[in-house]
């Protein structure tokens, strides 16, 4: 395959498929999912990508997009893309004030809005910005402003044919090239002021390349669009999926994931750990429940299931005739049921964004889900490193996918030399020479390489904490390995420069009411279930069982139960569901403090 241009090769391929459905969206009004052709996808494109020249965009400006996931949130990225402008996303759950600084910082003349809440943050913005001067809104269920800066799309693309207007998309179509900036993606901020990650078209159309080379996909796969498109790990992702002619199907609201799951069926689907956790510890708490002989049939069947997959296909071994007739009762009595949670034709699903145990992927291959977990950075173009077909390790997060190289450098941090690397941030030369030694990308992240080149990352290098006496935590590791409980939703680790550790913990409260139910403890809110001294106790032994593996001055001694979920909204974690530990020191420095001086 030779490089194309996204929107070159987004023109070829509506040549090739044409009447066919490129995009899915669910019609709540009918029930019914509806599609998009490819012709009519490019009609959409053309339609927005003229119309942004008519409001004088020009080549190179900064577009932003601010929505939900929707076809519509594609459709304007090609347009922008498709006369050579720049497209800038922003997180729909961002709030007005980090909607404004990187409305500022990328000096950004049009916003494209998904629904009311994030028209309503866009208005408040424009009132006191000097940048912005229209807001076009994808849907005409959102009520406008009466004001002369406030538009929708359907409206924003409703103009005359003009001939200048052609003439000027073919010349910004025939003066595409590589090293045109497509992209500025804003960090999540976790460590402090976000920073806008520059991905030029060289950057995504390798990345392409690789991705095709390393994954097993064809037009006949069938993609569910589950995360942020605002997100490199998403956006790149349908990228490729339109790179391959594979239809997608948008989930747009992420409460009915599990319905949508099997109306779709999807073959692929890009996936992060909390998505396993959640599915593993439910499984994991109705074992508890079920009948001892369930109990030994699932036991039975997902030894049969780990035998047959981890180790006999995973190390590219013939299958015992003897094993083969076991998988085919084991597989229709209880791995297939498995299965069919994720909609039953699951081929692969990259898994990202975090840590997800060894001990849960190994679970879930055991049944033929396969996760390929990897390791990106919105900097690397999201992928750096996959498991491939056979002989991954369960541990780690794979091998470098090809065309790009890493290393284990200084402090065990990993180092990344690609085409898929970032040319910098934007605006900031300071903080991109900081992350670049001699030609390498510096990730922030420790880790280290196998005998076998797998690479196993083992914490944030910021996130280490060093406790008063002299000895570095890694929390990221403890938090893993709690999650996975089910009486337990989130959990942040605490003990940088402190004298010994201690976590706020966020129970899983379905779980938690029903244990009270059975153990008849009373409570009339969540705040009392949560200070009960049972409560408490089952929570302390649960602590001590599942921390047996780690070191003293690892272990937790004290916690804190929080009565809700650290939240986007709040400003807690990330859009990617990373912990933002500086917020959340601040925020709950009370609680913490208490924890110490108790």
């Amino acid at each position: 395959m030779s490089l194309k241009h996204i929107a070159i090769d987004f023109k070829e391929k509506t040549a090739k498929y044409q009447k066919k459905n490129a995009l899915y969206y669910k019609d709540e009004f009918v029930n019914s999912w509806i599609g998009i052709s490819w012709i009519d996808m490019k009609h959409k494109v053309d339609s927005v990508a003229k119309a942004l020249l008519k409001f004088g965009v020009n080549e190179h400006q900064n577009i932003a997009i601010c929505a939900q996931n929707s076809p519509e949130w594609t459709i304007a990225d090609l347009a922008i893309l498709s006369i050579r402008s720049v497209v800038v996303p922003i997180y729909a759950t961002n709030s007005k004030n980090e909607i404004d600084y990187i409305i500022n910082d990328a000096e950004v003349a049009l916003i494209f809005v998904g629904g009311q809440e994030e028209y309503n943050k866009a208005l408040e913005v424009k009132k006191s910005n000097q940048y912005l001067k229209l807001i076009v809104a994808f849907s005409n269920d959102i009520v406008l402003e009466e004001n002369d800066y406030s538009v929708y799309l359907d409206d924003f693309t409703d103009i005359e044919f003009s001939e200048i207007l052609e003439l000027e998309y073919q010349k910004r179509q025939s003066e595409y090239q590589f090293s045109d900036l497509a992209s500025i993606i804003y960090t999540s901020g976790t460590t402090g002021e976000p920073k806008g990650v520059m991905l030029d078209h060289a950057n995504f159309a390798e990345s392409l390349h690789a991705h095709e080379l390393e994954l097993d996909v064809n037009d006949q796969d069938i993609s569910l669009s589950i995360l942020p498109l605002s997100h490199i790990y998403e956006r790149s992702w349908v990228m490729f999926c339109i790179h391959s002619g594979i239809a997608v199907y948008y989930n747009a609201d992420p409460k009915k994931f599990a319905e949508v799951l099997k109306e779709v069926r999807p073959t692929i689907m890009c996936t992060v750990p909390r998505i396993y956790e959640k599915i593993y510890a439910a499984i994991q708490d109705k074992k508890k429940s079920a009948s001892p002989t369930k109990v030994k049939l699932m036991n039975w069947a997902l030894a049969i299931g780990n035998e047959y997959h981890n180790h006999y296909l995973r190390n590219e071994l013939k299958v015992p005739f003897k094993l083969k007739l076991k998988y085919k009762i084991a597989n229709k009595l209880v791995l297939s049921k498995l299965k069919a949670v994720f909609g039953g034709r699951i081929k692969f699903t990259p898994c990202g964004g975090a840590a997800l145990s060894p001990e849960i992927v190994s679970f879930f291959h055991s049944f033929g889900l396969n996760i390929k977990c990897g390791y990106g950075l919105t900097e690397t173009t999201a992928t750096a490193s996959l498991f491939g077909n056979t002989k991954f390790e369960f541990n780690s997060a794979g091998k470098p996918i090809i065309g790009t190289q890493i290393k284990i450098g200084e402090n065990d941090e990993i180092m990344v030399k690609g085409p898929g690397v970032m040319r910098g941030y934007y605006k900031k030369p300071i903080q991109t020479d900081e992350v670049f030694k001699d030609g390498w990308f510096c990730t922030g992240d420790a880790g280290r390489i196998d005998e076998f080149g797998n690479i196993i990352i083992t914490d944030r290098i910021k996130d280490l904490m060093k406790t008063s006496g002299g000895k570095y935590i890694a929390p990221q590791k403890l938090e893993t390995a709690l999650v996975n409980d089910a009486f337990i939703e989130q959990i942040a680790v605490i003990g940088d420069q402190k004298n010994y550790v201690t976590a706020l913990t966020v129970p899983s409260f379905e779980a938690l009411k029903e244990y009270a139910n059975q153990h008849k403890i009373s409570f009339s809110s969540i705040e009392e279930l949560i200070a009960n001294n049972q409560i408490k106790e089952m929570f302390t032994k649960r602590f001590e069982e599942l921390q047996k593996e780690f070191s003293g001055f690892e272990k937790i001694k004290k916690f804190t139960l929080l009565p809700k979920e650290f939240s986007i909204d709040a400003g807690e974690i990330t859009a990617t569901l990373k912990l933002k530990r500086k917020v959340i020191q601040q925020k709950y420095k009370e609680l913490i403090d208490k924890m110490y001086n108790d």
